[in-house]
């Protein structure tokens, strides 16, 4: 959802392919050619392949610079930027990813729920941590919206389920409802069929 944001946010063309989760369309022959680990998304721009969200978005915002959606070399908030996208990515996205798919951590089917558990206390502190940031801003890095709160936002919705959802936070919430006015959100959550109405 993260690439796709960006995307619409840069208002450029492109064709979005889906890929059939639910058959396993990602481990095919054909889409490991293009993507040999096998995971979405991919993204092609020219005769470049990449994959991994992170880099893409990184890609799409560094070859669109006037989108100011990622600080340009030299600014002192850059490196701010990369603490906190890889924060939201090897911290936040992983340890969700984890909490969705418990089967995949243990082989005894009887741990499954203690994971779940441990996992809802890992990513709470994850959470109140990104609350107590957002206090008195609008966006994660600098006075305008950056990948980093793209990626932010994608991880709410995945998170809105959990036992204390991030629009269970002062700060995020009123964060996570000024987001979901940006034009880019609005457009892709229609594109897939994602409620807004929580956040509004």
């Amino acid at each position: 959802m993260a690439p796709h944001f960006i995307l619409e946010a840069l208002k450029v063309n492109f064709e979005l392919i889906t890929v059939d989760r639910k058959n396993n369309a990602q481990k095919s022959d054909e889409y490991l050619a293009l993507n040999p680990a096998g995971r979405i998304p991919t993204l092609i721009d020219n005769e470049l392949t990449l994959f991994e969200s992170p880099a893409i978005c990184v890609h799409l915002a560094e070859t669109n610079p006037k989108s100011n959606l990622i600080p340009k070399v030299g600014d002192k908030t850059r490196a701010l930027f990369f603490q906190w996208l890889m924060y939201l990515t090897n911290t936040v996205q992983a340890e969700l990813m984890v909490y969705f798919y418990p089967q995949k951590h243990t082989t005894d089917d009887k741990s499954v729920n203690n994971i779940v558990q441990a996992q809802e206390l890992i990513i709470t502190d994850a959470f109140k941590l990104l609350d107590r940031e957002l206090a008195n801003k609008d966006y994660l890095i600098g006075q305008s919206i950056s990948v980093c709160d793209y990626f932010l936002f994608m991880l709410a919705v995945w998170a809105d389920e959990i036992e204390n959802p991030p629009l269970s936070y002062g700060n995020l919430s009123r964060y996570l409802r000024h987001l979901a006015q940006d034009e880019a959100i609005i457009n892709v959550c229609k594109k897939e069929n994602l409620s807004l109405k929580d956040y509004q």
